[in-house]
């Protein structure tokens, strides 16, 4: 292990498809004001939000609905929601859908009480709340597993107006104080959305996984997470409705990102980077756009990473040396990986909210 770190996670996770049981508990903990974000209305197709909204009319709280939260939260989404946090003296943000509400739920929080430019302030010059500014707390109830955004202080947010989408990860303030994860949720969204959340998954993981040369228990952790990912993927594309894959692959989206595997190590984050910016252009489902790019950089990462790469090759896809050289194992983990890829149909090609855009998600 490399350098010296601290670990702290102050999230409450309740996983489990009887976990919504435990909303009114975490609700006695908060004010009467209620910020509902969630999205383009699934949630009411599919029975979910009568559920929050009835456990919320339960526990007495008065509930401001923001709807309309996209697949890429957007700068004048961000404003719409600061708007509504400031005009109602809200108490709680609760967050109910994907990453992509989750993420925006914390982007509301830290920017509702920041004096200023907050786009400025926190996403272009990547700075933190100063320790005396207000942060409303946020929970989350996740409906799609991918991001981790459940479990750790990352927002993303995409300026349309400039074609320019920024990541910022806040300090610990900025975790959600609970999350709700129940696996049956995950099966309401869309045969798409899954496979988009699967790749966000494995590539979060990768971003961790391929730094550094050092032994280093983080990289062990990353190496069963990312076959449990490839396991239970081949088996959830099959049958959509299996509990028992869906759960794992939610709860891998969890680990992979709650900054537990980037301990004492360096990260890279690059196809991130790139796919923001892919991104930013099509509209494109985030896991898509991080497909469309991952391999041509890992093709040319692997030159200057070769152990690691090696390394990916063996222990998570199994690859047998027989007598090949370690370019020539490096070079089947990476077509291992295509192989997945190709095997739960990430490889497509989509037609965007910009319009046709024939971005052909593969190689």
């Amino acid at each position: 292990m490399l350098g010296n770190f601290s670990y702290y996670n102050p999230t409450k996770l309740y996983f489990g498809d009887e976990s919504l049981n435990f909303l009114m508990d975490e609700l006695k903990g908060y004010g009467p004001v209620v910020l509902l974000n969630y999205g383009s209305g699934s949630v009411k197709r599919n029975g979910i939000y009568d559920q929050v909204i009835a456990i919320l009319k339960e526990a007495g709280k008065t509930v401001i609905e923001n709807p309309g939260v996209m697949t890429n939260p957007t700068l004048e989404k961000l404003n719409e929601g600061v708007k509504i946090a400031r005009e109602n003296d809200v108490d709680l943000i609760l967050a109910l859908g994907g990453g992509s509400v989750c993420d925006y739920s914390k982007a509301v929080a830290a920017s509702t009480y920041y004096e200023g430019d907050y786009w400025d302030h926190f996403w272009l010059k990547q700075q933190n709340p100063a320790e005396d500014q207000r942060l409303l707390p946020v929970g989350c109830i996740l409906t799609m597993a991918g991001t981790g955004s459940e479990m750790n202080a990352g927002t993303v947010i995409t300026d349309a107006e400039h074609t320019f989408k920024v990541g910022h990860v806040f300090d610990s303030r900025l975790m959600p104080k609970f999350s709700i994860l129940n696996p049956k949720f995950t099966m309401t969204v869309p045969e798409n959305q899954m496979k988009a959340g699967i790749y966000d998954i494995m590539n979060h993981i990768m971003e961790q996984y391929f730094s550094d040369f050092d032994d280093n228990t983080s990289d062990y952790l990353a190496e069963g997470l990312m076959r449990s990912v490839v396991h239970s993927s081949r088996i959830a594309v099959k049958n959509p409705q299996d509990y028992e894959a869906r759960s794992n692959i939610m709860w891998t989206a969890t680990w992979a990102l709650n900054t537990l595997i980037g301990l004492g190590k360096q990260q890279d984050w690059m196809v991130h980077m790139i796919g923001h910016s892919v991104g930013a252009w099509t509209h494109a489902p985030h896991g898509y756009a991080l497909a469309s790019v991952s391999m041509a950089y890992y093709r040319r990462a692997m030159k200057n990473g070769l152990p690691k790469f090696v390394r990916f090759a063996k222990n998570v896809w199994n690859i047998q040396s027989n007598g090949m050289t370690d370019e020539q194992i490096a070079e089947a983990g990476l077509q291992a990986l295509k192989a997945w890829e190709t095997s739960i149909s990430i490889s497509r090609c989509w037609q965007y909210r910009t319009g046709y855009y024939p971005s052909c998600v593969g190689w």
